[in-house]
């Protein structure tokens, strides 16, 4: 009987887990390229009485057996990379991936990062830059006298200087990985390599399963907002469920004490 009111807490602590994933879903469901988790759980340790197949009386066998479980625990959390939906906003260094790549950013100590937020904007010497000011590590730089900035959808960059004249002034690249679901959140919108994620490959949009580039959009967080509330509901109410199991553990205890009264 004590066993089960550690089975039942082990039960309470997974969907607390579950709650705070469905809180952060569900908080950042305006996050541009915002990537929602979704847990695993798992069985803890079994105690066996009998053995599955254990030999009985007149040749017979155990076909089940007797295995009392010990509860749960969370097994890992998954990246959800579905794609969200493209949002136009007008902005012309907005920046939408339709398709499976990222963009690489260049952190102010060197490492790199990988976001799906397309929202650059332009610093005081042209450079393409995210909102915190981490570079683009493509590097595009728009010149002063630009009159407006085109990308093409395969991530060609083009200026527009005097008489309608498009120069090319670099090429915006999308970075696959093999698993990104290992990649690891860092905050931010970003993420990093990891072993399980694999090396990134820089690719050129449109080619190599990478995606295009889609200007004057924004990827919209692949949260829905429905199915959200929908599993915070069932979580919500296995967590009564285990509590329940714990109370109800605890009355039979209280009866056991008054029998020896």
């Amino acid at each position: 009987m004590i066993r089960s009111l550690y089975t039942a807490a082990s039960g309470m602590k997974a969907q607390q887990f579950q709650v705070d994933t469905i809180a952060n879903n569900i908080a950042n469901v305006n996050t541009s390229g915002f990537k929602k988790s979704r847990l695993s759980f798992r069985s803890l340790l079994y105690q066996t009485y009998r053995e599955p197949g254990l030999p009985l009386a007149n040749n017979q066998n155990d076909v089940t057996g007797l295995q009392i479980g010990s509860g749960t625990e969370v097994s890992g959390s998954r990246k959800e990379m579905q794609q969200g939906v493209l949002e136009l906003t007008g902005n012309s260094l907005d920046l939408g991936v339709e398709g499976a790549g990222f963009f690489e950013i260049e952190l102010p100590n060197g490492e790199q990062r990988y976001t799906r937020n397309g929202t650059f904007r332009q610093d005081a010497n042209g450079r393409l830059v995210t909102a915190e000011g981490y570079l683009l590590s493509d590097q595009v730089q728009i010149p002063p006298d630009s009159q407006g900035v085109s990308i093409s959808a395969d991530g060609e960059v083009y200026s527009l200087g005097e008489g309608n004249v498009q120069n090319q002034i670099g090429t915006i690249r999308l970075h696959v990985f093999p698993n990104p679901t290992g990649l690891r959140a860092m905050g931010g919108n970003y993420f990093a390599g990891t072993p399980s994620s694999g090396e990134p490959a820089a690719t050129q949009p449109t080619t190599a399963g990478a995606g295009m580039v889609k200007q004057g959009y924004l990827e919209r967080s692949n949260v829905e907002t429905v199915d959200e509330l929908v599993s915070l509901i069932v979580a919500q109410r296995n967590y009564e469920v285990n509590s329940r199991a714990i109370r109800v553990s605890d009355e039979m205890l209280q009866q056991v004490n008054q029998l020896i009264r």
